[in-house]
């Protein structure tokens, strides 16, 4: 044991661990353990004290095992004088003391707190013995716990008075003085002192012994009091007191009393105990000098008062912060309450005028007081402003210490209550601020040795619970009733929390339509020993003091008196009506009530003065315009002061009098209703006339400026309707979104704004390009197969998007317009300005200039693009459609035929360059097509350049190579980009039950119609050959030609992305063909087309299990329909298809398949041809279905597409089956997509917290070996559990290492992942390795609050809005911008290496 600092920490794991296993849990070996240890106590913590090694490594870390076992406890105080030798122990280590022999603390540099924080362990080793409390006493212990207490009191007098200071006058104090270790000491301290006493109160004898102990000590302390101080005799209003000349403003003072406070401690126990009148005869109650008592806490006092009227600026914030923790929860116990106690000890116990001339003096204003007519000279007198304010601010600081002393009789043993009262007035008066949550509410109320405040056993009686909503947590609100018991001077108020308590007290009063006075509240009457208390209330001076502020009030001719001055001596009055009435009625039959303040009010001054009574100056303060605030207040006392006239006449039976009080107070009350009411008709005339005056303006100003409202008022009309291209509504008419029948719409105006340089623009072809503030991303969120890997991206062919989604691009706009222009220069000044700041300092920013990042100008939304404003793009390429339009069969084979053409033309041109007209002539071109005519580009060059740019910003990120906007790829990855947003949106409403259109915010909905409209002007910036190419390829996806091989099967591509593709390749083809037919003539066809390949997609892979739902035997025409087909399949397959007899089922799966992509399309057409949503659509309602199809031109019997086109078809679905993937698919030999598609959702998180705790604890390092992780981190994606923030898992990544987190993104998110840390119950987002921040976690207690960090460590259970909001987040593509976000509000953030997690 005493080996133990020269090994090594291994060593001493292991050996301590031993010690555990066999000495410890054997109750014979662990007394003789511990005594062994007790008595080499000392040693072990010096040793302790030199060694390098944390305490948790030290053999002085088994204390906690030893001395919290009470009977081992109790054993090694009476055996070994355990108390004793842990204090000495201590003392021994604090070595410095100045003359006096207090403890002295040199500047605080590290090693010295590293020292000091090895010593506080000791404290709580006194602590843990102190722990439990005895519950029987035997001498030994007696004798041995007063030897400790000696030792103690030792230790308190080194701390008595220790770190004075001197009010610094004339220049600012050079050097703060050191002030933290002694707050230290006195903060560990604190539950020691109170432990002492609850041991002391258990037994009289200890506690008389006790008593007598420390008294003997703060007398020596006191001993050289006097010395050198000489005495002053101090008279007013015929009393007289001697006491010593002393200002706190000028002589040493310190704010660190332990004794005297230990014995203001005491003295309450004796009262609680009752034994100071059981055993008056014991006690050295008549040695007691009281002015000896009051004199350090008044100083400490008064010094907190200098400190507020700012006479002690010039000492520095070391002072400042000493008297913000003596007022703060974890000191105030054992500091500021016990200075209050020790006052009322010491008035108790003397002439109540002798302690306010003693008051008066230390707080430097006996002069004001004691001279008659002083205010009135002070005010006269042109002197100096600060004074008088630093005056009136003493005065009120003097008046708030009577309240106080008064008022403060919460505690057990100076009033007759019992501790939960204490804390339910602690509660209350918290809660007249504001409603607050649980937590704020524990850290607001003072904690017991066992960190409990004992809040819940009452909280339920004084306030209700409100829970959270989706943010915010749970908040306890007032109950009305417990209003009455507030007192607007509760002593643990700081002054900022009285005024908003003040605020909210009178803004709820005068919802309740009360009066709004704050009267003082009914308080609980004093205990035997401190009854003499009140007197101070109808003393003398304390009338005198009232007097004169009420004096200073009623003349207020000068600024030598402040209105928080009245308002206390007001609340003093009505505490002393209180008292008086609460004596009346509590009156018995023999006893006389002494207390008689009502009569002493009433009675005007003595002769030479003459001054009004304070009665008579409170009815003339009633009227006085200047006191307008205070008039309720001076009315409940004239009111209360009539009542107690009526209970003392009714008790001494005369009924005249009480009449009159009577009709006196009726007379004031109406008198002061008319005088209200009077008032309230004024300004009422007074608001008319305005108002009229007001609209008698506007109306001459409409007069004079009718041309330009006019004006107003119809580009008001216009820019209404521009806003929205679906407001211009059909009525009546069917609404068709594509096709020769599609309804024709008058394209509104629209005009924009700029939000950079605020000029207003028609979005035209041919005018300056104007842009959208867009964020691209690649995304996983629609992903179906997370553990696909991604291709080399400079080889990897994008065309066919595979049916799993695995990765998409998506892009999001916060919808905020400005000119490309202004955009461009906005971005190079961000650009330069980022320069710049990388040669000053190393620092991430929110955003990542190098990839194109910026942020929104107006809302700071993370960009990485911008997306041009087009007007609708169809219309431009739309020709006049001349000819009867083709159907399906013919239209295919005339585009089977262009597609040959300029296959051959292509490779004609690969063999030679010359005779092109020639090879034209020779070509059997389709009629009307001339591929060599070149479309002329009908953009202006800014909206051309924008094109570019944001096609190669799409296809940058979307690949993640480098831009090139030659690349023939680039227009693929805008048209997937197109798709796979619109996929994300239609998931989010059809998961929120939302119909599909109406319910999109502006931002999304202007998102969506610029991205559409974008992706289908791009084919004219791309190179034509490489555009017709594309769509030759993907048409031969559904339409096979000899020259494409290879393509995917039905199976492996989906239907959405082709449509997109096919859809905005087409005009590249279209705008060669002259022979009339129409551009929406193909859009349908192409759309039919790709329709009734996904209807065989579903048909193939749609798992019909019959499950006796088959009550609806209809038999249909749909049903008998898709059951003819089902069959036809049958055959083309080779019957390896299930045999289905149930048309209904099919039917039901066919049409719940085929939902989503009609969604999707709807919404697709919608953005690009303008045609506004039928109503039916907008709303969630019956028949979607074929409300969905009359929009898109579709027979509501699907199956009629096959039947109408059979001849060409038949070959098709013919030729889609004999693929051998669909073969082998069929076999069972590989897996395909099934429709339709279930949403993707965050994991499933289990109810109950403590799983998690429990599945995080069970999880070691995949590559330590089995150690445990240190920060275990689940992904709420995929459900992986990860070991974060630690070397062993790093791996590297683009040439950077980066933790398993970050890691785990890329492979499962794209870059964007959400993480839940298990140990500190915190959700982490991450997007790429600079970007990250902590978000709320879904867990909460009972309380409606989070627990970041398990702090609190109160039980958690998932909440399921909340989950669902981190859900929303990651579905609508928001984590980026939420980490954007966080990252600018909280600059912090952007220090952290994300990277590492």
């Amino acid at each position: 044991m005493l080996y133990d600092s020269k090994l090594w920490k291994g060593a001493r794991n292991v050996y301590h661990q031993l010690f555990m296993s066999s000495l410890l849990m054997d109750l014979k070996y662990k007394k003789l353990f511990a005594i062994r240890f007790a008595r080499n106590y000392e040693r072990l913590q010096s040793d302790f004290m030199k060694d390098d090694h944390d305490r948790e490594f030290s053999i002085a870390d088994l204390s906690i095992q030893i001395f919290t076992v009470p009977s081992l406890a109790r054993m090694l105080i009476t055996e070994e004088n355990l108390m004793t030798t842990i204090i000495k122990t201590f003392m021994d280590h604090l070595r410095h003391r100045d003359i006096q022999g207090r403890f002295q603390f040199e500047r605080y540099t590290a090693l010295q707190a590293f020292k000091f924080r090895r010593v506080q362990s000791l404290i709580l080793d006194l602590k843990y013995v102190l722990i439990s409390k005895p519950t029987e006493w035997s001498d030994d212990l007696r004798r041995k716990f007063l030897e400790g207490f000696d030792a103690f009191l030792e230790l308190l007098k080194c701390m008595q008075g220790m770190d004075p200071i001197t009010r610094q006058v004339g220049q600012h104090i050079e050097m703060e003085p050191e002030w933290e270790a002694a707050f230290t000491l006195q903060m560990k301290l604190t539950l020691v002192i109170s432990m002492m006493q609850d041991w002391c109160a258990l037994d009289e004898k200890v506690l008389i012994e006790a008593y007598k102990k420390c008294l003997t000590v703060l007398m020596q302390c006191h001993s050289g009091f006097t010395d050198g101080e000489q005495p002053i005799v101090l008279s007013m209003c015929g009393h007289s007191v001697e006491t010593i000349r002393y200002c706190v403003s000028q002589e040493k003072v310190s704010i660190h009393l332990p004794v005297s406070r230990l014995l203001a401690g005491l003295h309450v126990l004796l009262s609680k105990t009752e034994v100071a009148y059981k055993f008056p005869e014991l006690l050295p109650l008549s040695e007691l000098s009281p002015p000896m008592l009051i004199e350090h806490p008044l100083r400490c006092l008064v010094l907190c008062a200098q400190v507020h009227a700012g006479m002690w600026r010039r000492n520095g914030f070391s002072l400042v912060n000493q008297i913000y923790y003596y007022h703060n929860v974890k000191c105030r116990r054992e500091m500021f309450d016990k200075d209050i106690v020790m006052l009322q000890t010491g008035v108790s116990m003397m002439d109540p005028n002798h302690f306010l001339m003693i008051m008066l003096s230390r707080f430097e204003l006996y002069q004001i007081f004691s001279t008659p007519d002083y205010g009135k000279r002070f005010s006269t007198e042109n002197t100096n402003k600060d004074v008088v304010q630093q005056n009136n601010t003493l005065i009120e600081e003097m008046l708030y210490l009577i309240i106080m002393i008064v008022g403060e009789r919460f505690s057990p043993g100076i009033g007759q209550v019992n501790a939960t009262d204490e804390i339910k007035r602690e509660i209350i008066h918290q809660l007249s601020i504001r409603p607050m949550a649980h937590s704020e509410l524990v850290k607001a109320l003072p904690e017991d040795e066992n960190r409990e405040t004992g809040m819940e056993s009452v909280i339920e009686e004084v306030a209700c619970f409100k829970k959270p909503g989706l943010t915010g947590r749970g908040l306890y609100e007032l109950k009305p009733e417990c209003a009455k018991n507030f007192n607007l001077y509760f002593y643990h108020f700081s002054r900022a929390e009285q005024s908003k308590a003040e605020e909210a007290q009178r803004k709820l009063k005068r919802q309740n339509r009360e009066d709004t006075a704050l009267p003082p509240p009914a308080l609980p009457p004093f205990c035997p020993l401190f009854a003499s208390l009140v007197n101070i209330l109808q003393s003398d001076v304390m009338l005198c003091i009232m007097g004169t502020i009420l004096q200073w009030a009623v003349e207020h001719n000068g600024y030598a008196w402040s209105e928080s001055m009245l308002q206390r001596v007001l609340h003093l009055i009505g505490m002393a009506l209180q008292e008086e009435k609460q004596h009346l009625e509590n009156l018995s039959e023999e006893n006389v009530v002494t207390f008689t303040f009502t009569q002493k009010i009433s009675k005007p001054g003595e002769a030479p003065s003459n001054s009004p009574s304070i009665l008579a100056m409170l009815e003339t303060l009633q009227n006085a315009p200047h006191l307008e605030v205070h008039k309720d207040m001076i009315r409940w006392i004239l009111k209360t002061f009539n009542t107690i006239k009526k209970l003392r006449e009714s008790s001494s039976s005369s009924p005249v009098a009480e009449t009159e009080g009577n009709i006196m107070e009726e007379s004031t009350r109406d008198k002061d209703k008319a005088e209200r009411k009077r008032k309230a008709e004024i300004a009422r005339l007074r608001r008319e006339k305005i108002m009229a005056q007001m609209s008698e303006m506007q109306r001459h100003f409409i007069n004079e400026n009718k041309e330009l409202f006019q004006q107003t008022l119809e580009e008001l009309d216009t820019s209404t309707s521009g806003d929205h291209e679906n407001s211009p509504v059909i009525s009546d008419a069917k609404l068709t979104a594509l096709g020769p029948e599609q309804t024709r719409v008058a394209e509104p105006r629209q005009v924009v704004m700029c939000i950079l340089c605020q000029e207003e623009q028609e979005v035209k072809v041919d005018s300056r390009a104007m842009v959208l503030a867009a964020f691209i991303q690649r995304s996983t969120v629609l992903s179906k197969n997370r553990n696909k890997i991604t291709p080399d991206p400079e080889k990897y062919d994008p065309l066919f998007m595979h049916p799993d989604l695995s990765c998409g691009t998506h892009t999001g706009s916060c919808g905020h317009i400005m000119h490309a222009q202004c955009w461009q220069r906005y971005f190079d000044a961000v650009q330069a300005k980022e320069q710049r700041r990388q040669q000053r300092l190393r620092v991430h920013t929110s955003y990542d200039v190098e990839n194109g990042e910026f942020l929104c100008p107006l809302c700071e939304c993370l960009s990485n693009t911008v997306i041009p404003l087009l007007p609708p793009p169809r219309v431009l390429f739309n020709r006049l459609d001349f000819s009867g339009q083709p159907n399906l069969t013919q239209w295919i084979k005339t585009v089977s035929q262009q597609v040959k053409a300029l296959h051959l033309l292509r490779n004609e041109d690969c063999a030679s360059h010359s005779g092109h007209s020639e090879k034209m002539d020779q070509l059997q071109l389709p009629e009307g097509f001339r591929p060599d005519f070149k479309l002329k580009n009908p953009y202006s060059e800014s909206i051309k350049e924008m094109l570019t740019t944001f096609g190669t910003a799409t296809y940058k990120v979307g690949l993640k190579v480098h831009p090139n906007e030659e690349d023939p790829r680039v227009p693929i990855m805008c048209w997937g980009s197109c798709a796979y947003t619109i996929q994300t949106i239609e998931r989010i409403l059809a998961d929120e039950d939302k119909p599909l259109f109406g319910h999109l915010p502006c931002r999304q909905d202007d998102c969506l119609t610029s991205l559409t409209r974008f992706a289908a002007a791009h084919w004219t910036v791309s190179s034509l050959s490489a555009v017709q190419g594309h769509f030759c390829t993907l048409l031969a996806s559904l339409v096979p030609n000899e020259k494409n091989g290879n393509l995917p099967c039905i199976l492996d591509i989906d239907m959405f992305h082709l449509l997109v593709s096919l859809v905005l390749s087409f005009p590249a083809i279209h705008c060669q063909d002259f022979s009339g037919v129409s551009l929406g003539t193909g859009d349908l066809h192409l759309f039919h087309l790709v329709t009734m390949a996904h209807i065989i997609q579903i048909l193939l892979t749609s798992s019909t299990e019959e499950n006796g739902m088959d009550q609806e035997n209809t038999n249909s025409e749909e049903e008998v329909a898709v059951l003819t087909l089902y069959k036809f399949l049958c055959q083309c397959t080779g019957s390896a298809l299930k045999e289905v007899s149930s048309g209904w089922h099919l039917w039901r799966n066919l049409k719940a398949g085929i939902m989503p992509f009609l969604r999707c399309s709807a919404l697709f057409f919608h953005y690009l041809n303008g045609v506004p949503a039928p109503s039916e659509i907008q709303v969630n309602g019956a028949n979607q279905f074929e409300h969905l199809c009359s929009y898109l031109s579709l027979p509501n019997n699907l199956t009629c597409l096959f039947q109408e086109n059979s001849e060409i078809l038949n070959t098709l679905i013919e030729g889609w089956c004999s693929n051998n993937e669909v073969k082998r698919y069929l076999e069972g030999k590989r897996h395909a997509i099934s429709y339709a598609r279930e949403s993707n959702k965050l994991i499933d998180l289990p109810d109950d917290y403590s799983c998690l705790i429990n599945q995080a604890s069970n999880f070691s390092c995949p590559k330590s070996g089995g150690d445990k992780s240190r920060a275990p981190t689940l992904c709420l994606v995929c459900g992986t559990m990860l070991c974060s923030q630690s070397y062993c898992c790093q791996t590297e990544l683009e040439g950077e290492d980066v933790g398993a987190c970050t890691a785990h993104t890329y492979t499962c998110g794209s870059g964007v992942g959400i993480f839940l840390r298990v140990r500190e119950c915190q959700v982490l987002f991450l997007a790429g390795k600079t970007k990250g921040c902590f978000y709320p976690p879904p867990y909460l207690d009972d309380y409606g609050e989070t627990d970041q960090g398990l702090r609190r460590g109160n039980p958690l259970h998932l909440c399921k809005e909340r989950f669902k909001k981190i859900q929303k987040l990651w579905q609508q593509h928001s984590i980026t911008e939420e980490i954007g976000h966080a990252q600018e509000a909280n600059q912090t953030l952007v220090g952290i290496d994300w990277q590492h997690l």
